[in-house]
């Protein structure tokens, strides 16, 4: 099957990443620092990223790769390299073919820089381009909520696969969405997966071999007004007035359940909610490809159907951000174009 050798090293990588989150979380002073943006970064940013980063280039050289990171904040501040390389070196998944097939541990501190760093490219509609966000969701990971290790394969400006590991959602996919969590623990941890035309798959997180899969689908909805849509946490990055007046509108009374990261996307694909909104809160922003890549991909394998605010197909082939998107509507296919009226309907409306 296509991609089914790129869909197995990315499922391994998220998956060994994600320990090294969850270690940052329970063991580690977080680290943060601001980025430009004032996004904070985790030390468990640096180091999904450097993790994944070396096996994406052990297994697949030529390919680029679009990082939400680089590493000249670490460069200037080697006390917190150090303590990064150590979580990275100490990062092993207790099984030896997964290991391996990631090119065994980062060699040394260079190393580890330097795979940060290679998360450079500018993206673009030719050739092999991973996007990942080693930590989607920081504000959540650092709150103890809801985040996600994101890697997609975009190939000529199409996404081709997908992966989510979101540690703190539960494994079973029929456990009804919610914005209360407990950092990790009995019972959460998910993985999931999509290759373009195989459909999307969920599996337990483990700390070794990948654990069974089982396919996932959306929910189907008959009734609009019965269901629940997940928005974000943070004001700043969706429009929540503008979402409650589209709940409103098409008769939805249930609160919307607000989390952090991608984990929307595979709570939704798996059923577990309906609707997905994220709303322009300004018109000169401009959403990120490593944000919603895997989501997308993952939804749309499971029966659903993602566009912008306007009815567009996310456009994933024109560099690092979504310039040419406004906003997030994911839905399942038969209640989509619905929703969408809605969502123009009050976006309309305010001019």
């Amino acid at each position: 099957m296509a991609y089914n050798r790129e869909l197995e090293i990315a499922l391994i990588a998220v998956q060994r990443a994600t320990l090294l989150t969850q270690k940052v979380f329970h063991n580690n002073a977080k680290g943060t620092l601001s980025k430009d943006d004032h996004s904070p970064v985790t030390i468990g940013d640096f180091g999904a990223q450097a993790l994944i980063i070396s096996a994406l280039r052990h297994n697949f050289p030529q390919d680029e790769i679009v990082g939400e990171e680089e590493a000249s904040s670490l460069r200037a501040n080697p006390s917190l390299a150090s303590q990064i390389f150590t979580l990275v070196k100490e990062s092993k998944l207790h099984d030896s073919y997964a290991e391996s097939s990631l090119g065994g541990p980062v060699e040394d501190l260079d190393a580890m820089l330097a795979a940060i760093d290679a998360g450079n490219s500018s993206g673009g509609r030719e050739g092999r381009i991973w996007a990942l966000d080693p930590v989607d969701g920081t504000k959540g990971f650092l709150r103890g909520g809801q985040y996600a290790v994101c890697l997609a394969l975009i190939v000529d400006g199409d996404v081709k696969v997908g992966v989510l590991g979101c540690p703190n959602l539960p494994v079973d996919d029929a456990a009804p969405i919610s914005a209360d969590v407990s950092a990790g623990g009995e019972g959460k941890g998910v993985l999931f997966g999509a290759v373009e035309g195989q459909g999307a798959t969920s599996r337990p997180l483990t700390n070794g071999a990948l654990a069974a899969e089982k396919e996932i689908r959306m929910k189907e909805v008959d009734d609009i007004t019965q269901a629940t849509f997940c928005e974000s946490v943070e004001a700043a990055h969706s429009s929540h007035g503008d979402q409650a007046e589209i709940a409103k509108r098409l008769g939805i009374t249930k609160e919307s359940v607000r989390m952090d990261s991608q984990a929307k996307y595979g709570s939704i694909a798996r059923g577990a909610g309906d609707l997905y909104l994220r709303l322009p809160v300004r018109k000169d922003y401009e959403e990120k490809i490593w944000d919603h890549a895997a989501g997308d991909l993952i939804v749309r394998e499971a029966g659903g159907e993602v566009t912008d605010a306007e009815g567009k197909r996310l456009d994933f082939g024109i560099g690092r951000t979504l310039r040419d998107n406004k906003g997030v509507v994911a839905a399942p296919r038969g209640v989509h174009g619905k929703v969408l009226e809605v969502v123009k309907e009050v976006l309309g409306s305010k001019g």
